[in-house]
């Protein structure tokens, strides 16, 4: 559970040590809105992703399934500054060929990025979420980020992104299946 009220006098403590006046009109209610809104950032923090994957349909269906280009908003876990960008996931369903709704997979990515975090790790836990969920002959995440602890601090290099991958099942074992993922996401 998210302590709104601890969040509240650590933010009037970093208005103090500033050398601001937490009492001017402008400031006055910032520490309730940074409180609200960092309840709504770490909302998956209490959440558990695969919950989302357990409702699916026994099609029969063994091709991949590709969810490209979903738009996601974390925070980095170092500076507690965002980064976003896109998440590409694939996977191909076991024998029974299993399949889930495709709203489901954004789900899985929403709830693992409000979460404090590092992006490596963000691909890693979208990649065994689906693992565990599905139980998949394979899964391939991609993730494509811009960090804004890149850019408004230290190097201040806008504009550059980091791209991560987390492969499992075929998708690291066969190299016809990586390929067609990697293929299959940067389609237009």
């Amino acid at each position: 559970m998210i302590d709104q009220d601890k969040i509240k006098k650590a933010v009037e403590e970093i208005i103090d040590a500033i050398g601001e006046d937490r009492k001017r009109e402008g400031l006055l209610e910032t520490p309730r809105r940074f409180a609200e809104m960092y309840s709504e950032l770490f909302m998956g923090m209490n959440m558990d992703p695969v919950e989302e994957l357990k409702v699916g349909y026994e099609l029969g269906h063994h091709e991949m399934v590709i969810l490209k280009d979903i738009p996601f908003y974390s925070m980095c876990e170092h500076h507690l500054l965002p980064f976003y960008g896109i998440v590409h996931i694939g996977y191909i369903p076991n024998k029974e060929g299993r399949v889930v709704g495709i709203s489901k997979l954004a789900r899985v990515v929403e709830i693992i990025a409000k979460r404090p975090q590092i992006q490596e790790r963000m691909a890693t836990d979208i990649a065994n979420t689906v693992v565990k969920g599905l139980a998949p002959d394979g899964v391939g995440v991609v993730i494509q980020a811009e960090h804004m602890c890149m850019t408004m601090r230290g190097i201040k290099k806008p504009g550059a992104s980091v791209l991560t991958s987390a492969l499992r099942g075929t998708f690291r074992s066969r190299a016809d299946s990586r390929a067609e993922f990697f293929s299959l996401i940067n389609v237009k």
